[in-house]
């Protein structure tokens, strides 16, 4: 008797496989060649956009394209492809190994007796690193202490003493010079070029003691800021990109929009404007930290 001939589908995968005694399981497997293979060109497509990325991150971005992997499976694969973690080393911003001549902290004591209370009495200064997509650059800022306005910055792919006197010059020229110019001891502040313009302004020097970031607590608190409100949210194609949007922040957003409970909920910009309308030591009680 001959057989009708017969859509496969009319049988059940079950009975198929007991026919050529073959198990379920054996029958829905599919060799993973392919999609590994698709997986692998992903990760390297990915390793090359993010050349930062650890295991952990991969996988992150590995999975929003839509690939299903874990790490136990990413770090073996990225062995076997020859990928690794491309860093570069941060060294600190800060390096006081150096011979230049060395200054007291003058603000310390200003503070501790509420004493800074006018705009231009004093200005901190500090260097932070920028991260951009494929490298970093470092970012030099002046901040006036009573009123938190900007008084200079500059960007730059070094961290040399050209770095924070173009910072400085920038400020210089656009506000009176301060009384006080505070820093750490880094030798970008105390080069002899640095140290000799603020003293060609009649400024005073002051500086950190060695290890004691919190003395400049004030611009590290606007460091914090910086990173959380505006460089966390963004990954900076370059160097156009990141002086384009930093210089946004600092002019448009931190000076003009920011309120600061500090200074009774103005930005810095209106505190300022009050200030120079009211007499000395109106606002003073505003501006405590």
């Amino acid at each position: 008797m001959r057989m009708r001939e017969s859509d496969p589908g009319e049988f059940s995968t079950h009975l198929l496989c007991q026919v050529v005694d073959l198990s379920p399981s054996s029958f829905y497997y599919r060799s993973a060649t392919v999609d590994d293979r698709e997986l692998r060109a992903t990760l390297h497509e990915v390793a090359a956009e993010f050349p930062r990325y650890g295991s952990r991150r991969l996988v992150a971005q590995l999975r929003r394209r839509g690939h299903v992997v874990n790490r136990k499976r990413m770090v073996p694969l990225m062995r076997e492809e020859g990928i690794t973690v491309k860093t570069k080393r941060r060294s600190g911003t800060t390096d006081s190994r150096h011979g230049h001549p060395r200054y007291p902290n003058l603000v310390k004591e200003l503070l501790a007796e509420d004493e800074v209370v006018r705009p231009d009495q004093v200005w901190c200064a500090d260097i932070t690193y920028i991260p951009l997509r494929r490298d970093f650059v470092y970012l030099a800022v002046l901040m006036d202490l009573h009123t938190r306005s900007i008084r200079g910055w500059e960007l730059a792919g070094h961290m040399t003493d050209e770095l924070t006197l173009s910072a400085l010059r920038r400020a210089l020229s656009r506000r009176p010079a301060p009384e006080i110019h505070h820093s750490d001891q880094g030798v970008q502040y105390a080069s002899r070029d640095y140290v000799e313009l603020l003293h060609s302004h009649q400024t005073r020097v002051s500086m950190t003691a060695v290890g004691r970031p919190t003395e400049n607590g004030h611009l590290e608190r606007f460091m914090r800021t910086l990173k959380e409100e505006e460089v966390s949210l963004h990954e900076y194609e370059d160097f156009h990109d990141a002086y384009e949007r930093i210089g946004e922040f600092l002019v448009d957003v931190y000076t003009r929009k920011r309120i600061h409970s500090a200074l009774g909920y103005l930005t810095p910009e209106e505190f300022e404007t009050q200030c120079l309308a009211s007499p000395p030591g109106a606002t003073e009680a505003a501006a405590s930290w």
